[in-house]
């Protein structure tokens, strides 16, 4: 009796802490709901943050503030975030701001699970880019140049999981290029323009006033469909090289606990928000407005995080 007793308690105490659970989750957000971003002022992923905060906040009726926190390899923005334990403290960032972390840093203050992805916003256009003066015009004629003139040319590198997808790359074409590492993008691509690297890999928004003054040209896009703006460059797939390809995922994560439900509900919400004057604004800063889900933002980061862990271990880079 006394057994039947503590099992319909039990049972009264899981329903309860159920029907608690989703009632929080459909009055979510109780209070502002801030966005902390791994990028300063001006980024793409910044101006499409500020974008869906202003749509965002009048849907929820609460204020969404977003929170600049550059700097670190996106490590102050993501202790920020995991440290707040708070469902109203949100994550906004590009993917590639810490799938190549495990191979770059040794003791990371949080774990990948701490990351729970809501939603994919956009992905960020990413080129393949050299000077107007380097004698090539295509992904084909840069290889062919750096076969024939080994140790000669330079690449830049900025961001882990661009700069890991690149290396492994050349060395799977069997390229002897020299990388210099830069640790602000905009210098990389002024050296760039001015010839003192070869090859660029970075967000087409870094190098677009390079080639607007015409000392670059762009060879391709890594990401897997061609950019709005650049209709007639191609895809890295295209060019003949898919190894190559790396798509700029860009989303919303939460902390760990956050339910399946409110997680797609907030997708919900920001697929919504997101209209035609939005896309524009995120094409014209070089991104392409592509929202999905939390199961399939997870997965595609999980693939971005497996090609990176590959290009790894083929450079002989193992886990820190």
């Amino acid at each position: 009796m006394r057994l039947r007793y503590l099992l319909a308690v039990a049972a009264t105490l899981v329903i309860a802490a159920t029907v608690t659970m989703a009632s929080a989750d459909t009055k979510w957000p109780t209070r502002p709901v801030r966005l902390i971003l791994t990028l300063g002022a001006g980024s793409g992923s910044d101006i499409g943050a500020r974008l869906l905060a202003d749509r965002l906040g009048p849907r929820w009726g609460q204020p969404v503030i977003v929170d600049n926190r550059p700097g670190g390899d996106g490590l102050v923005a993501i202790n920020a975030f995991v440290t707040a334990h708070d469902d109203h403290v949100l994550l906004f960032a590009p993917s590639s701001s810490f799938t190549a972390h495990p191979f770059l840093h040794d003791n990371l203050p949080y774990q990948p699970s701490d990351l729970v992805p809501i939603a994919r916003v956009s992905n960020t256009i990413i080129t393949i880019s050299v000077p107007s003066s380097l004698n090539v015009s295509s992904l084909r004629d840069l290889a062919a140049m750096a076969r024939a003139e080994p140790g000669k040319l330079n690449w830049a590198g900025v961001t882990g999981a661009l700069d890991f997808v690149f290396a492994g790359w050349l060395k799977q074409e069997g390229l002897d290029v020299n990388k210099v590492p830069y640790k602000n993008p905009v210098d990389a691509a002024n050296d760039l323009a001015e010839g003192r690297v070869q090859v660029y890999e970075a967000a087409l928004a870094i190098v677009r006033p390079q080639l607007q003054s015409g000392k670059i040209k762009l060879l391709a896009v890594t990401n897997s469909v061609r950019a709005p703006t650049e209709p007639n460059l191609p895809t890295v797939a295209e060019a003949g090289y898919p190894a190559l390809t790396i798509d700029g995922l860009v989303g919303l994560f939460g902390p760990p606990g956050m339910r399946l439900e409110l997680r797609e509900r907030i997708t919900d919400d920001i697929r919504a928000a997101v209209d035609r004057t939005i896309e524009d604004r995120l094409t014209i800063t070089g991104q392409l407005t592509n929202v999905g889900g939390p199961e399939e933002f997870g997965k595609s980061i999980d693939e971005q995080r497996a090609k990176v862990a590959a290009f790894a271990k083929m450079l002989g880079i193992n886990p820190l």
